[in-house]
């Protein structure tokens, strides 16, 4: 009988402990650098965009911000995001929220040339946030280390 009570002891410490370490975000998940690939058009009342800031931020909530660097790189009709921010106040808000936690949004050139785009005309989009090409940057992104997210939603891939 004590022996069982002390296995049962050893057991219920060793799983209080493996909860403790996973709920310490470092711990678990340790540092990371991530790339978010958007490329595609928010859809009605840009709700796919609303959806890939919630998976960003997500992911910052599940490691925390101070355990990982993150980046969006916005190409073809996901440029409708930054766009459409400087009218609507929720998603600006969102941008904003993400970019105070050092999320960085990056601008496609060859979008902003092919579509005839002023990078000005985007919401609180600096030429520093300009990349010459969006594929160019996500492999070069890669080389570096950072892992390679490609939310869909609507009925798309998963």
């Amino acid at each position: 009988m004590n022996l069982k009570i002390i296995l049962l002891s050893v057991l219920i410490a060793n799983i209080s402990l493996f909860a403790t370490e996973m709920g310490k975000k470092e711990n678990y998940y340790g540092k990371q650098k991530a790339v978010y690939d958007i490329n595609y058009s928010g859809g009605e009342n840009n709700k796919e965009f609303f959806k890939v800031l919630r998976n960003v931020k997500n992911h910052i909530k599940a490691v925390g911000e101070e355990n990982i660097e993150l980046k969006v790189v916005l190409t073809g009709d996901a440029l409708d995001m930054l766009a459409d921010a400087n009218s609507n106040i929720q998603l600006q808000s969102q941008i904003e929220e993400l970019k105070m936690q050092n999320v960085k949004f990056l601008v496609c050139n060859n979008t902003l040339v092919g579509r005839n785009i002023d990078y000005k005309t985007l919401f609180d989009v600096s030429k520093d946030d300009i990349v010459p090409s969006a594929n160019a940057e996500l492999s070069h992104l890669q080389s570096q280390g950072f892992s390679y997210h490609k939310p869909w939603f609507s009925g798309e891939y998963l």
